[in-house]
């Protein structure tokens, strides 16, 4: 679901209003940011803040409205859907774990959580744009490897949602409540953790 924004007065100064604007709400959110850092951060005087979005509501969601697409344009990519199960899962489990515990994902899901009340459409437009977008994705390619008879998969959505929650496992928790920092050698242990687990459930030996 986009989220819904009016059109804009475009001029050579938008980018970087947006680009400001984008700073201050992913590290200070909606409520704690104010026009006048947004304005200093941008470079631009609030006059001229005020010419391109007269209110900061419209900002705010002009700005996650580029966030989903920027999140959809970096969402797992499978190119090589000949390829067998367990090079293309520890493929995508590597992306799905570099974007969890990318700055910009951590980020994302807190923003999500702390203005849910105040912009419902908000994650939404977000879950669609990422995680909706990679289970479809994978559930593309369980199909094809089912056909083929590599995979043995009753609910292609479902195993889809099982593999992406796999690759979150001993991360998401810890870095959204900051009780550790995980390493390269962690992150390796869970991707190949979460494609031993879904082979072992849903791989065959053909």
């Amino acid at each position: 679901m986009p989220i819904a924004v009016a059109g804009f007065k475009r001029g050579r100064k938008y980018d970087q209003v947006l680009e400001g604007a984008r700073t201050v709400f992913l590290r200070d959110g909606f409520e704690g940011a104010s026009v006048d850092d947004i304005a200093h951060e941008a470079g631009v005087s609030k006059a001229t803040l005020y010419s391109y979005f007269p209110d900061k509501r419209l900002l705010f969601l002009e700005v996650a409205r580029q966030e989903c697409q920027r999140q959809a344009d970096s969402a797992v990519e499978l190119k090589d859907l000949e390829a067998p199960p367990r090079e293309v899962l520890t493929a995508a489990a590597r992306r799905i774990v570099a974007l969890a515990t990318s700055d910009f994902g951590q980020k994302i899901f807190r923003v999500c959580v702390a203005e849910s009340d105040r912009f419902p459409e908000l994650g939404r437009a977000f879950y669609e744009s990422g995680p909706l977008l990679v289970r479809r994705r994978l559930a593309d390619y369980l199909r094809v490897a089912g056909a083929r008879g590599e995979l043995v998969v009753e609910d292609v959505e479902l195993a889809a949602d099982q593999f992406a929650e796999l690759c979150k496992a001993g991360i998401h928790a810890k870095l959204i409540f900051g009780a550790a920092v995980c390493g390269k050698q962690d992150l390796e242990r869970t991707v190949r953790g979460a494609v031993d687990m879904f082979l072992a459930r849903y791989g065959t030996k053909a």
